[in-house]
């Protein structure tokens, strides 16, 4: 049994979502190179890479996952002041089934960049997937990073993502989590500088048996920081998922903003949802706002939709995808977004 997760405060046990617990996690120690990963550049006299240094994580799912030997390593250096797209795709397959991989992404001040990190499978074995990814995004930079988990659902997904944003930087983050029979995330972003900024938009999909773990944690120090967690989800089946979305406002954040918000739907009676927003605070003069909700899709707004010519089921998609459409919206590349459209239909059916 491998206890994940942990949220960085303790609250009452009989909530159930301090921590997850599995048993059966396959952790390989020798492991053959994952050969089925692509790096597109849009332009390789701009953006750098190499091998990597040791990533240090100040969180992570948990010491087993973080000590793992990898078998992909990547250092993407950002270096243009106009904006570029570096693209990362993992594609598992019957003779890449196991992956473990490190990325850090230096993003140098000034610069702007796009970032897609994506993971996808085109059957149904079972594949492993553990991540560890850090972002350094330097005194004025923007950078946009997208992370899309396709996995089929028998395959188990584990990523742990942390930020350090600088003075006056902005970063945009988007967490398409779709894939996996357990999928834990855990986002990390440590808000250091005056004027810092950072968004996280996720949008996930459960069905069968899935469970999802998500736990965002934000510490702001920097004068007039700020961070806004924006989650939406929907449930069907008998899938499950914990929300823990920790802002944390430390000494030194004067004027500092947080909110978060976390909006479920439920597609069955059997899908099951638990959230846990907290807000921390030791300085004074800061922002904090934290919802969530949880509830079935409503029956008139079923039936109003059904009463225009669509079937129940195709009336349920066109809801799930009006409630993910406001970040679908955020991501600019066309062909990843009908990728994932499609993949909300088919996962949908």
């Amino acid at each position: 049994m491998i206890k994940l997760n942990e949220t960085p405060v303790r609250t009452a046990r009989n909530f159930n979502i301090n921590n997850i617990k599995l048993d059966n996690i396959e952790i390989r120690r020798r492991l053959k190179p994952f050969q089925s990963a692509e790096v597109f550049l849009e332009s390789s006299k701009d953006v750098a890479l190499r091998e990597i240094y040791d990533i240090v994580l100040e969180y992570g799912i948990c010491d087993l996952l973080t000590e793992q030997a990898s078998n992909y390593e990547l250092t993407v250096n950002i270096n243009s002041k106009m904006k570029n797209t570096v693209m990362v795709d993992f594609k598992f397959d019957e003779e890449n089934d196991y992956l473990v991989d490190k990325i850090f992404i230096d993003a140098k001040p000034d610069t702007k960049s796009n970032v897609i990190i994506k993971y996808t499978s085109k059957d149904d074995l079972e594949y492993f997937h553990n991540g560890d990814i850090k972002l350094r995004a330097g005194e004025n930079s923007e950078v946009n990073i997208t992370f899309v988990n396709l996995l089929n659902t028998k395959s188990n997904n584990f990523i742990a993502i942390e930020n350090e944003i600088l003075d006056g930087a902005k970063v945009n983050s988007y967490m398409i989590d779709f894939g996996g029979k357990y999928s834990i995330s855990n986002y990390y972003s440590n808000i250091i500088g005056k004027n810092a900024n950072n968004n996280l938009s996720t949008i996930y999909l459960g069905k069968e048996n899935q469970v999802f773990d998500l736990n965002y944690i934000a510490e702001l120090y920097g004068e007039k920081s700020s961070v806004n967690f924006e989650v939406q989800g929907a449930l069907k089946d008998s899938s499950k998922k914990h929300f823990k979305g920790t802002i944390d406002f430390k000494r030194g954040a004067k004027k500092a903003k947080g909110n978060e918000n976390e909006a479920c739907m439920l597609l069955s009676d059997k899908a099951r949802s638990l959230a846990l927003p907290m807000l921390l605070c030791s300085e004074e003069d800061v922002e904090g706002n934290h919802s969530t909700s949880s509830g079935k899709i409503g029956d008139k707004e079923l039936f109003y939709i059904m009463s225009r010519g669509f079937d129940e089921k195709s009336a349920m998609k066109l809801m799930v995808r009006a409630k993910f459409n406001k970040i679908l919206e955020s991501i600019k590349n066309d062909e990843l977004k009908n990728e994932i459209i499609y993949e909300i239909d088919k996962r949908l059916d």
